[in-house]
């Protein structure tokens, strides 16, 4: 698709923002989403509404086949060996919280965990929880001085002890991608399991978990264009079958009695109550969308408009740009000095641009770079060049009024 035909599709950039054409740059957070997804869960709600795996009836036995038909989607799209490897969740959050209380079951006083400096709070808090639980220990990755993860570090920390290595696709605030597949083989020479967070990377690359070998992998819907309030955890079947229920309730059992209950197959067995199922077809539209665009050209496109920022602001003093220039993919954080970055996004968006400001539920990083909190750019696949330059005007004008 060209840009104008992929901007076609995105209702939302048709508003105005105090009377000035809206600039989204705020992708990272959450994706805009295309019309094809807003019309699915319209029509969803509108001519198919019915609880799935239960009913006798016409609808109930619709909703089911499309909520298995959406299963066998992301499946494909991730490329799982079966759908049976697919749980859906609320979203990334969920899914590492799943991971945490379900395989972090398994492990016991001594044990360690391995995550890095870039990730997000999410997968950062629950191995926190599970460490008080527990008594084991979470050791960080930190980076070298290209802003790199050190490999060095990770080298050192990866021992027999390690049951669980959880690394973000792409850094949330700084962009940067780190080797995941070099680290998930380097994590199982050690017989440590892999959790992946995809929630920036499943936007911005082809992901394809046989080949990454990764033990799971976790996203959002929201930010591959889809609905809020679902996502997807990978988990390779055999452990997804070795791990616990993570909820009790409807649809996760085979059989309950007064004396006990026997678990549904995965992944049902974690799927308890009913599911977001207008949900999970909002965000098998969102993929089918995402599809009909190369990938490569996403990566380009997105790389191309992080260089065309760069380029505006690289030989001025007083714009400080985070991370290696050369490694950002479609993010890009950034401070003026002596500029509180949530003064400047307020500025921005009176200009009808929309960016993030903070930590970026980052903390650590942000304590790792001795810096509060950064202004984060984040492009996507319908913006352009002039967002680019009303941006660049946008931030001189900040500039003028604050310093």
């Amino acid at each position: 698709m060209q840009i104008e035909e992929v901007r076609s599709h995105f209702p939302a950039l048709t508003q105005k923002i105090y009377d000035k054409e809206l600039i989204y740059l705020d992708s990272a957070a959450t994706t805009l989403k295309p019309k094809e997804v807003i019309d699915r869960i319209n029509h969803y709600y509108s001519y198919e509404n019915s609880n799935v795996h239960r009913g006798a009836h016409y609808l109930s036995q619709k909703a089911t086949d499309l909520f298995e038909e959406a299963r066998e989607e992301v499946s494909h799209f991730i490329n799982a060996e079966s759908s049976a490897e697919v749980v859906f969740v609320k979203g990334t959050t969920e899914g590492i919280n799943l991971i945490a209380a379900s395989f972090g079951s398994f492990l016991s006083e001594g044990d360690e965990i391995i995550v890095t400096v870039l990730e997000h709070h999410a997968n950062i808090v629950p191995w926190h929880m599970l460490a008080e639980q527990k008594k084991i220990k979470v050791n960080f990755v930190h980076l070298d001085e290209s802003l790199d993860l050190s490999l060095n570090e990770y080298q050192t920390l990866l021992s027999e002890k390690v049951k669980l290595v959880a690394l973000t696709g792409c850094s949330n605030t700084l962009g940067i991608k780190p080797k995941i597949k070099d680290l998930i083989s380097m994590a199982h020479q050690h017989g440590s399991k892999v959790l992946i967070d995809a929630a920036q990377l499943v936007s911005q690359d082809k992901i394809d978990v046989r080949a990454l070998d990764c033990d799971f992998l976790v996203f959002s819907g929201h930010k591959l264009f889809g609905p809020t309030g679902i996502g997807v955890l990978y988990g390779k079947k055999k452990l997804l079958d070795q791990m616990p229920p993570y909820q009790g309730g409807g649809a996760m059992i085979s059989d309950v009695s007064e004396e006990r209950t026997l678990f549904n197959q995965v992944p049902f067995k974690f799927e308890a109550g009913t599911p977001h199922i207008g949900g999970v077809l909002g965000m098998a539209a969102a993929i089918s969308f995402f599809k009909k665009i190369d990938i490569n050209e996403v990566k380009k496109h997105e790389r191309k408009l992080v260089q065309y920022f760069i380029n505006f602001f690289e030989k001025e003093q007083d714009v400080v740009i985070y991370g290696a220039k050369e490694k950002l993919n479609s993010i890009v954080s950034f401070n003026i000095k002596n500029c509180h970055h949530s003064d400047v996004a307020q500025l921005l968006d009176q200009q009808g641009i929309a960016v993030r400001a903070g930590h970026h539920c980052t903390q650590p990083l942000m304590k790792y770079l001795k810096i509060p909190g950064t202004i984060r750019v984040s492009f996507s696949i319908y913006n352009q060049e002039s967002d680019v330059e009303k941006l660049a005007k946008a931030i001189q004008k900040a500039k003028e009024l604050l310093l």
